[in-house]
């Protein structure tokens, strides 16, 4: 009787003895997995995972949790072989895996064991054969990268299960098939172009947010994003021997119209041509007899005003979301000349008459000026900003803000290249990032799709590079931004945040009575919403304070956050985040760390956002807080810039869009 007492005592003592047993096997386990991995892809012995140490330090191994590895990123170490199918899915508490840049070949093997993953980079490999179904199977996925590899095979349709997928790129493979109708609210990045896909682009609201850019160099394809529509039957229907006399002539006869009427377009185009030779001539011989044009050795100086469709094309509207395009083209009044700024940028080789001949397409347009893309002939793209107020300010004046402006070098600030200014022109020339703005990366391509927050140690990276940008500003005598906001933050090619048109609203005109746009009015301080009230470092502060509930909140800031919700603000924030809680997309990962992180950012977009401009903080101590607040979160010291342990599972590391002459 007394060693039936006993009994359940035992069991607690041998069942908490193999609890406590397993937990260095699986410690362990993943150690020899990655050892297995190690031999199968590294013949050269290039990462230096000594056996017998403590795996969580060995290089690439960016997050440990519980013993447990949860974030491998093995990038640009040649790595050549195959992948080990059995050791890659014993890692199966995996969220991030990474072999970016690399020379795996072979098929990506099944990896549905890694039922936790989150971003999967494979790219810029040589990995072959079909698309690897097992990836669709993992539903917590949200980033594919697998471009720049040789896979061939059609998308599967299967992608469609995954609800939170964010990222796909698969550009430069060789892709076949057609695409699947994708149409996950949560798809943000998107791109097969460089591929053999065929057929129609599905229109879907998901897909129909993408441009030209997502899906060119597809030979076959059709749709309205690349303004080839499909036509009824087919993109090239065949002729088929068995076809009846009447379809054959009928064939024939199109086939003949086809001929003739490019043959007659052609003689037309000719004529055209010389007409056109013939007038650029007599131009040039009435500008010689007037000595208005002198060329120099060192570039062509033209310039002039240019009509309201100034910048791009009067024709040519894209049907995805109606940027045009086309090419610059002024009147040739008065005499200009582009000129380049900063001792790092001499290795510029284009000039003004490369700027003049490049393609356009319209980015944006507000208060200052418009934003245009401008693809040169050579490939080289850049952003071009024209001003609004040609007549302001004058020659000189612009020039001196230019000199001071275009000093400015910061890993946090978009650097302007170069300046035009004629007699009533003035256009300034940027890098071109094609990863987008901030506020693409939280609404989308519309506010109106429908943002969501992101995870607060999205917000804190971000919080932390537009406070950097703001500081070195204000530490220059007399430099604001004054129109800080998500559509002027611009992602990097490693997805830092930059700022841009800073250091501009000097150039708007003191008596124009324009209305400032809605989108701005409400990322500005109180006491600067009257168009007469100069802009302050302090109200660059209350726009951050903005800028982060935006962050915070998914939402866009049009309309009065203070007047709305006054002392609720903090209530508001909290509510949105617990309703994205709810609805399963975890931005704050519910846990005490997230609170206490969301709390520390909500006091300091409170702080940022006082009603008196003396109260709030300087934009050096913003930063500071927030450096702490984020160094707190820190789990590994030892990420590089290349590491997606910067972000969060969401949006960390996103692969560059790259393009010629960048």
């Amino acid at each position: 009787m007394g060693f039936l007492l006993l009994l359940p005592r035992y069991f607690l003592i041998i069942s908490s003895f193999f609890v406590l047993s397993s937990l260095p096997l699986s410690q362990s386990g993943d150690a020899e997995a990655l050892l297995a991995l190690k031999s199968s892809i590294d013949p050269s012995n290039s990462l230096p995972w000594p056996q017998g140490s403590d795996f969580c330090q060995w290089t690439g191994i960016r997050e440990c949790i519980r013993g447990r590895v949860t974030k491998l990123v093995v990038e640009h170490f040649n790595l050549t072989g195959t992948l080990d199918e059995k050791s890659l899915n014993q890692l199966d508490q995996l969220r991030v895996l990474s072999f970016k840049a690399n020379s795996i070949s072979g098929a990506i093997p099944n990896i549905s064991g890694l039922t936790n993953l989150k971003s999967l980079f494979l790219n810029d490999n040589h990995f072959s054969g079909n698309f690897p179904s097992s990836i669709t199977g993992l539903h917590r996925l949200k980033v594919i990268v697998l471009s720049g590899n040789q896979m061939s095979g059609e998308i599967p349709s299967s992608l469609l299960k995954l609800q939170r997928l964010y990222v796909l790129y698969l550009q430069d493979n060789r892709i076949t098939g057609k695409i699947p109708p994708l149409n996950q609210t949560s798809l943000r990045f998107f791109n097969v172009s460089a591929n053999q896909l065929s057929g129609e682009i599905p229109i879907t609201v998901a897909l129909k947010q993408f441009n030209f850019s997502s899906f060119s160099n597809n030979l076959n394809l059709c749709g309205e994003q690349i303004g080839h529509p499909c036509s009824n039957h087919g993109l090239s229907p065949s002729i088929s021997p068995n076809s009846p006399p009447s379809s054959k002539h009928r064939r024939r006869m199109k086939l003949i119209k086809i001929i003739a009427g490019t043959i007659g377009g052609f003689l037309l185009l000719l004529i055209c041509l010389c007409l056109l030779c013939v007038a650029c001539k007599i131009c040039r011989r009435r500008r010689r007899k007037s000595g208005d044009v002198r060329n120099k050795e060192v570039g062509i100086n033209v310039g002039g005003r240019g009509g309201e469709g100034s910048g791009s094309a009067a024709n040519g509207r894209d049907s995805n979301n109606g940027r045009k395009q086309g090419g610059f083209s002024w009147e040739e009044e008065g005499l200009g000349s582009l000129v380049f700024l900063g001792a790092a940028d001499q290795h510029m080789t284009y000039v003004l008459e490369d700027l003049l001949k490049a393609s356009a397409e319209t980015l944006g347009r507000g208060s200052i000026g418009s934003t245009y893309k401008a693809v040169m002939q050579t490939g080289f793209i850049v952003t071009v900003k024209r001003l609004k107020d040609s007549k302001y300010p004058r020659l000189e004046e612009f020039r001196r803000q230019m000199e001071l402006v275009g000093r400015l070098r910061h890993p946090n600030l978009v650097p302007i290249r170069a300046y035009f200014q004629a007699k009533e022109e003035r256009l300034l020339v940027y890098d071109y990032f094609p990863n987008g703005s901030l506020f693409s990366l939280i609404h989308g391509t519309r506010a109106s799709s429908g943002g969501k927050p992101l995870h607060w140690t999205s917000c804190l990276k971000i919080a932390e590079d537009v406070a950097a940008g703001l500081v070195y500003l204000h530490q220059t005598p007399g430099m604001i931004h004054g129109n800080l906001k998500s559509s002027n933050v611009l992602l990097g090619s490693d997805f830092e945040s930059c700022l841009t048109d800073y250091g501009l609203m000097s150039f708007k005109d003191p008596d124009s009575v324009e209305e400032t746009s809605t989108s701005s009015l409400f990322y500005r301080a109180p006491e600067c919403r009257d168009p007469l009230k100069p802009f302050t470092q302090k109200s660059d502060t209350y726009s951050f304070g903005v800028l982060l509930l935006e962050l915070l909140t998914g939402k866009t800031p049009f309309l009065d956050l203070v007047h709305e919700h006054g002392a609720d603000i903090p209530r508001w924030v909290r509510s949105i985040r617990q309703e994205e809680m709810e609805s399963g997309d975890d931005p704050a990962s519910g846990n005490e760390t997230s609170e206490e992180k969301l709390g520390a950012l909500l006091n300091i977009a409170m702080a940022c956002m006082s009603l008196v401009p003396e109260s709030r903080p300087v934009m050096s101590e913003v930063l500071r807080m927030v450096r702490d607040t984020r160094g707190e979160a820190q789990v590994s010291s030892n990420s590089s810039d290349h590491s997606p342990g910067r972000w969060s599972d969401t949006v960390q590391s996103l692969p560059r869009e790259e393009h010629l002459g960048i």
